[in-house]
């Protein structure tokens, strides 16, 4: 038995491995590892508000914060920050009801709500998708055209929607595309921050702008960056992404640190730098800019060609990651409004999203002539929708059986009428305003 004992290899242990390494320096090594581990994984929690921001931030916004910055300099930065502030709100409540609902945000619409309603947001989304194709197939071409002197906005507008549909059909297409999103986000947020410093802005001047005023004919100009920026049909469609990405409620935390908080933050400093710049380059070259190729040529006598360049780069990533987007979430929605699946690889979403694409190719090709003013007309209808899809998030929300603890609280549910309010009260004006 002794001589069995003595035969047996001495075991050489993290501590007392005849000195070699220490224990506290194995346990330093599987702290950090762990600390790098915990790093990765809470990064990893990025995605579908970072996605929902891409499609809020695109041609649409950016034309109608030109138009802002263009025609009432500073004054109606306040808009963006009131309106991004909302939408972390929206957001976190479509976040919290996907990392809840057993099933998707509409399907679980109808065994709350009834089944009309369910259809009534699906079909209600499609719509506004509608109306957004036509500011993105505009913004492609023209961003392609920018990039790419002398050639035809319409011929890149019908090359680059034909890409995206073709990128719409891949499998695991949700998972492609976040990743392509996150990237070009990050793209457009160093574009747009290098042009806001090569216009020199006057920042004091942009710091008043955060005071509510509104200038005489602006309403409609804010109307259509309220629905731009308090992007409802985008909150909505988190609830998607989460329940794609299964979240749980122990990513919840992380998830508004990483995701829902920047990810919504990132458009609206974006757009409202664009209004500086818009303001700076107005004030510092005496020409007007309304549209974006205006604003993109004016930058070459501060900055040269590649000023122009690197605003037009960030415009054309605006535009393509708002088309994916936006197809991606219309046909979406809609397949799930009508029973035929939650994803965007069914047969009718596919359909749906390619009828998407084709309304915004058609539209520009019939008004080419007017393509600012059709794109600020089409952002500002999508507040008609917009009020009855926060209505049923807040509501969905505030469903104690379905949400149990992550129910809204009380200041919860004040930013979410706020939110209600202020579509609400925007939709009704611009109903008075074109009814006049």
């Amino acid at each position: 038995m002794a001589n069995s004992k003595q035969s047996l290899p001495r075991v050489q242990t993290p501590g007392t491995g005849y000195g070699r390494v220490s224990t506290q320096a194995i346990d330093t090594m599987i702290h950090t590892e762990r600390k790098r581990r915990g790093m990765w994984r809470t990064l990893a929690l990025m995605g579908p508000a970072f996605v929902a921001g891409a499609w809020q931030f695109g041609p649409g916004n950016l034309t109608t914060a030109v138009h802002a910055g263009s025609s009432y300099q500073y004054t109606l930065i306040w808009v963006i920050a009131v309106s991004t502030l909302l939408m972390i709100f929206i957001t976190d409540m479509s976040v919290r009801l996907g990392i809840k609902s057993p099933v998707s945000l509409i399907t679980s619409i109808k065994e709350h709500l009834g089944g009309v309603v369910g259809v009534l947001a699906g079909v209600g989304v499609f719509l506004i998708c509608l109306c957004f194709s036509v500011g993105n197939a505009v913004g492609s071409g023209l961003g392609l055209s920018m990039l790419i002197p002398g050639s035809s906005p319409v011929m890149w507008t019908v090359i680059v929607s034909v890409l995206v549909a073709a990128l719409l059909m891949l499998r695991s297409v949700y998972k492609v595309i976040e990743r392509v999103l996150i990237v070009i986000v990050a793209l457009m947020a160093v574009c747009f921050i290098v042009s806001a410093f090569v216009a020199n802005p006057d920042w004091a001047a942009a710091g008043s702008g955060l005071l509510p005023t509104a200038p005489d004919g602006s309403w409609l100009l804010i109307v259509a960056l309220v629905g731009t920026n308090l992007s409802i049909n985008a909150a909505f469609f988190t609830a998607y992404g989460t329940k794609e990405r299964e979240r749980t409620e122990a990513d919840y935390r992380d998830i508004t640190l990483v995701d829902t908080i920047p990810g919504i933050i990132a458009p609206g400093v974006m757009t409202a730098l664009v209004i500086v710049v818009a303001a700076s380059v107005l004030g510092q070259t005496g020409e007007g800019a309304e549209s974006i190729a205006a604003l993109a040529k004016i930058f070459e006598p501060l900055a040269g060609p590649i000023g122009g360049f690197i605003f037009a780069l960030g415009f054309f990533g605006a535009a393509f990651s708002s088309m994916i987007t936006n197809a991606m979430a219309g046909g979406t929605l809609l397949s799930d409004a009508f029973g035929k699946g939650a994803s965007a690889s069914t047969t009718v979403a596919r359909i749906a999203a390619g009828a998407i694409l084709a309304w915004g190719v058609g539209i520009t090709l019939v008004f080419q002539s007017s393509p600012v003013q059709l794109i600020v007309i089409a952002q500002a209808l999508t507040v008609f929708i917009a009020p009855v899809l926060a209505i049923i998030i807040v509501v969905m929300a505030n469903r104690r059986s379905l949400m149990h603890e992550m129910t809204n609280t009380w200041w919860q549910n004040l930013f979410g009428i706020l939110g209600i309010a202020a579509v609400l009260a925007l939709s009704i004006r611009l109903g008075f305003s074109l009814w006049a």
